[in-house]
């Protein structure tokens, strides 16, 4: 891999972490038509989503710093009641991850079809999002603005998105929305739950690595800092962006990018 094949890819994953259109399906994209070789490029997803998990603790920061305060204080406050919330949410896709993956990778494989099909439900689900979020009637404030029931269903969609294609940003807020949960609410949730599950992610990958189920080497030190810097700048960008748009806009017209490139894949591929 070249240093500008690994600063253009590094940009693809720091944008499409974020915003809701598949960070994995758009990196096997990028990849088919760079014409990366497979080889090493474990290594560097690894490096990569370390990078945009870097970025969305900046972004983050304060909320983060809040909550371990009120974490070690022991007792039942907001910041626990939040922080339980979170690791409810995670339940899902770490059963799934810890589990299944394996099942999980086999079924769905590293097909750009199946990346087809994923971002047609994501597309879907974007929609939805846009046309019931909000309406649901809810029969109390809930505190910190989720309830428990609604944090567990966002995690099953966070474990449904382990699909290829399939936005895990674009699934959890879809989801949260879609269950009632207010916009200025849902960004920040979306964005914290998937910390812990993604460096977990990360950590099974290298373990693979290192005992000897995957390709190791074919990427360079240079290639790899080139795409740790690029998606972790372009992480930054896109994880403030993306925090605004849910707050004050609509997601449709991410919906409408997904049907549009999935079209693409349909024909090109």
């Amino acid at each position: 891999m070249e240093w500008w094949q690994a600063f253009l890819l590094g940009i693809v994953q720091g944008l499409t972490e974020f915003l809701p259109v598949s960070s994995s399906g758009h990196l096997m994209i990028a990849r088919e038509l760079f014409g990366v070789q497979s080889e090493g490029f474990l290594d560097f997803t690894v490096t990569v989503h370390f990078a945009t998990v870097l970025s969305t603790i900046v972004v983050f920061r304060k909320p983060i710093a809040a909550l371990l305060r009120d974490l070690f204080r022991f007792r039942l406050n907001d910041g626990t009641d939040y922080i339980y919330k979170l690791i409810l949410s995670m339940i899902p896709v770490m059963v799934v991850g810890l589990f299944f993956k394996d099942e999980v990778e086999a079924l769905f494989g590293d097909s750009l079809q199946t990346v087809a099909v994923c971002l047609l439900v994501t597309a879907v689900l974007l929609v939805f999002s846009d046309l019931l979020g909000g309406r649901l009637p809810l029969r109390s404030q809930y505190r910190n603005g989720i309830s428990w029931w609604q944090a567990l269903l966002v995690g099953v969609g966070q474990a449904c998105a382990v699909a290829p294609g399939l936005s895990r940003s674009g699934t959890t807020i879809a989801t949260g929305l879609i269950s009632g949960v207010k916009r200025e609410n849902m960004a920040q949730f979306s964005f914290l739950m998937v910390l812990v599950p993604i460096i977990g992610e990360q950590l099974l990958d290298v373990l693979k690595g290192m005992s000897g189920q995957a390709a190791a080497g074919g990427v360079g030190a240079t290639a790899l800092l080139c795409g740790f810097v690029a998606a972790f700048l372009s992480g930054l960008l896109a994880c403030r962006l993306m925090v605004e748009l849910v707050r004050r806009s609509r997601l449709r017209w991410f919906a409408l990018y997904c049907a549009v490139v999935a079209v693409l894949i349909f024909i090109f591929a």
